[in-house]
């Protein structure tokens, strides 16, 4: 009689810190324990189970959350430090009871980015966070004491952006791109999770093995709001959690040495719209810093309507900071490698950092963080009546709105309650809006394959 095996969806552990936070002082466990106001136990609730729900086949964070509503995660005072006991947990972070090295790591990586961030950058008095320069200045603190600006050798981070829901071909490609770049010595940043985010660094790791390189960089940046739905991917060994989107992707534009956009839907948009942003700005004309866009060969009506949606939004200026490469992969790699050396001749001219970029402006129309509200979402100016930086910073914001509905748990049941956000603009702009969205969603760039997508918002021309 055959008889089946039943494997378990929850598991319970005991784990100890591996690679990031081996201890707490005892105000921070009662942080850490706390439930109330200006407690940190729902936020690092929330991010530790993304982290062990990594590989998930949802990106709806309520979902998740109320899947595993019993989970919890308790710390533990010993002689010798902290023990974290996990209770009613994903059974996939686990391979015959014990949690997974890489996933053991990133969590405590979640842990020591939740405590710093709340003791040293919100509740010291050290950052003014309402100005530009405390602001970059507390990015800066919360991105080494990740350990991210390590790195001695010469500049060689990629930052790669793109969706977490892309096809096969495209996700293939990511990867090809990726290996293009480890066979350089080139290291790779993302947003690290699946789809766009994961590709590049498998390929990466495989670049770098054939050339010997076991010191390889597979940086993934995230935030608290949007981890659930993106976490992170098995290959990211060192893991950073913002505090918020604005300087998740300020933290992006600092570290970068080159930057590849891969297809994606409107998280891809509102990252592109950062960016645009901050090129266009007169301050940061004479900034190297290479772009390129690029897919496969299939892709390559995706990059048309990108293009005339930048051009028909920011004016003909936008191409003039950017590549499109089709379907080839080793220029791709050749134009960031010639790329990387004009960022580290720059650096070096004018005295600035390898790793962290001090010089770019970066205005605070770009970093100060969007609450997505219905008011606030009506209420953005998506007319071409004003500076083309104002408005890339109101369309990065409308982008960011329409992600927060659709994935982040906050947004979603603020949709539910309210109904969808509505996006009031000129004509031509509401328009090539409709376009780019419509796009989008028909490519199913909005959810994961097979998913059926519910617009969070609704184009209203004014």
């Amino acid at each position: 009689m055959e008889t089946s095996i039943v494997i378990p969806e929850f598991v319970d552990a005991r784990v100890a810190p591996s690679g990031a936070l081996e201890s707490l002082s005892q105000e921070e466990i009662e942080q850490l324990l706390s439930t109330g106001q200006g407690g940190l136990y729902p936020l690092f609730r929330a991010c530790a189970l993304a982290v062990l729900n990594a590989g998930s086949d949802s990106d709806d964070a309520r979902e998740i959350f109320d899947k595993f509503r019993d989970f919890e995660v308790e710390i533990l005072r010993h002689a010798w430090g902290v023990r974290l006991d996990i209770r009613n947990a994903p059974a996939q972070a686990f391979v015959d009871g014990r949690m997974i090295r890489g996933t053991q790591e990133l969590l405590f990586a979640v842990l020591r980015d939740v405590v710093y961030t709340a003791n040293e950058i919100v509740n010291s008095g050290r950052f003014d966070l309402s100005k530009p320069v405390s602001i970059t200045n507390a990015v800066f603190h919360i991105l080494r004491n990740a350990r991210i600006l390590d790195h001695k050798p010469r500049p060689n981070l990629i930052v790669c952006w793109g969706g977490h829901s892309i096809n096969r071909v495209e996700y293939e490609y990511t990867k090809r791109v990726g290996y293009q770049l480890g066979l350089r010595g080139l290291d790779v940043c993302t947003g690290c999770g699946p789809g766009a985010m994961k590709g590049p660094m498998k390929g990466a790791t495989i670049g770098h093995a054939k050339q010997r390189i076991t010191t390889g960089r597979y940086i993934g940046l995230t935030e608290p709001g949007i981890i659930a739905a993106e976490p992170p991917n098995p290959i990211v060994n060192q893991l950073v959690i913002m505090p918020d989107i604005e300087k998740r992707l300020e933290s992006f534009l600092r570290l970068a040495h080159g930057l590849v956009v891969f297809p994606g839907g409107v998280g891809t948009a509102e990252e592109i719209f950062y960016l645009m942003g901050v090129l266009l700005d007169p301050a940061n004309a004479d900034q190297p810093l290479p772009v390129i866009l690029t897919g496969p060969r299939q892709s390559a009506e995706y990059f048309d309507v990108i293009r005339r949606f930048l051009v028909g939004t920011l004016g003909e200026s936008a191409l003039e900071r950017l590549h499109i490469v089709i379907d080839d992969e080793a220029e791709v790699a050749r134009i960031l490698d010639r790329g990387v050396d004009a960022v580290r001749d720059h650096r070096r001219k004018h005295s600035d950092s390898f790793n962290f970029n001090w010089l770019l402006r970066i205005d605070a129309d770009y970093q100060r963080p969007f609450e997505a509200t219905h008011q606030a979402m009506r209420e953005l100016r998506l007319d071409r009546a004003q500076p083309v930086h104002a408005l890339a910073a109101d369309m990065r914001r409308a982008f960011s709105g329409i992600v927060s509905g659709n994935v982040k748990e906050q947004g979603i049941r603020t949709i539910e309650r309210h109904g969808p956000f509505e996006l009031v603009g000129d004509p031509e702009l509401m328009r090539l809006l409709d376009e780019l969205l419509g796009g989008f969603v028909a490519q199913q760039r909005m959810k994961l394959p097979g998913a059926r997508y519910e617009p969070c918002y609704r184009i209203v021309r004014r």
